[in-house]
């Protein structure tokens, strides 16, 4: 119980006796024994226990408003989520506060503390890009605040999530490319701190690895996903003595300027340089090439986090549900930018 914050659950389960008993004889209630009270009062005193006051004042107050924070809204992966969340959230009854880190870690930690003082009653959070340090986040978890991460999320936080197979489905867009003839392909990744970019980076590896295929580290670039940076990282790769024949990129919003770039530099998209990338965005379809992309399911995933989210504002005081991951199906969407004409 050292590490962790001891609940009336837990003074219940030492004293063989009911929640509700220890809640009133807590609150002083003149229905509980004496002597039972004393027990409780003792044992809460040598276990330090600490009324977690935020948690009651959410649930007191039922402002029926769920908190919701993105890394950023012109993102559409997080615009369409958003959607999805507002839509099941209003059918439950709830409405929804939302808050954008643009990306800022000191941003997030401001952003989780305007929504407790706007009396919030549950947390629906996708990490920003900066976020290397979690206990802004865990300690929400720790006070058992009702919460969900979807998407960009860490393992140590203890919370229930909403994710797809990030490696499974780097896997297969890499080995899609390899069944497409190429045979020096790249990853133009995210930041290298952000937990999902690197379980595409072990996908695509796994899928390098199983066709007997072995690249150098230079294969792999960075992005911070704006779009300057974004061009020099692709135009690096294009640049080395052997460049790629394939890239896979870690999103859309990256493989537009990116490919881009390439077109500037006079490459031919897919015969010089296939590509295949993430979240479907719908002007994937009208990009020239139309883009290949593996397609997350937005809606379900939304109506899902306010699921596990509802779970738990539902659930009893002092009584945390148990946490859960939700691990969505993607789906590879080929289109023109990875059809090599040599193979098609």
């Amino acid at each position: 119980m050292k590490n962790t914050p001891v609940t009336i659950k837990d003074i219940a389960r030492s004293l063989n006796i009911s929640i509700s008993t220890v809640s009133r004889a807590l609150r002083g209630m003149p229905e509980i024994h004496p002597d039972t009270r004393k027990a409780v009062m003792r044992l809460a005193e040598e276990l330090d226990y600490q009324p977690n006051q935020l948690a009651k004042n959410l649930a007191k107050s039922r402002t029926k408003t769920i908190g919701v924070i993105v890394p950023n809204l012109s993102y559409y992966y997080f615009s369409a989520m958003l959607n999805s969340i507002e839509e099941s959230a209003l059918q439950a009854g709830y409405s929804v506060l939302v808050c954008q880190t643009n990306e800022s870690y000191l941003r997030e930690i401001t952003n989780i503390q305007n929504l407790i003082r706007s009396q919030v009653e549950g947390f629906i959070i996708s990490l920003s890009r900066d976020t290397d340090n979690y206990e802004h986040v865990e300690r929400l978890a720790r006070k058992h605040i009702p919460l969900v991460l979807f998407d960009r999320y860490a393992e140590s936080i203890d919370a229930s999530k909403v994710i797809v197979d990030n490696q499974a489905a780097a896997f297969k867009a890499t080995e899609h490319l390899i069944e497409n003839g190429c045979r020096r392909i790249g990853f133009l990744a995210g930041p290298p701190q952000l937990l999902l970019s690197n379980q595409r980076i072990a996908g695509y590896r796994e899928a390098l690895a199983k066709h007997g295929l072995s690249v150098g580290d230079q294969y792999v670039a960075h992005c911070d996903y704006t779009q300057e940076n974004t061009i020099m990282q692709a135009l690096t790769l294009m640049s080395l003595p052997q460049p790629p024949d394939g890239v896979v990129m870690i999103s859309d919003r990256v493989a537009y300027p990116a490919m881009y770039a390439m077109s500037q530099k006079g490459l031919r998209i897919p015969d010089d340089v296939a590509i295949v990338s993430f979240n479907n965005e719908p002007v994937s379809a009208f990009f020239s090439p139309a883009l290949s992309s593996v397609s997350q399911p937005i809606q379900e995933m939304g109506s899902e986090t306010v699921r596990l989210l509802l779970k738990q504002l539902d659930a009893a005081d002092d009584m945390p549900v148990a946490k859960e991951t939700k691990v969505m199906e993607t789906q590879l969407i080929v289109r023109a930018s990875s059809l090599r004409s040599s193979v098609r």
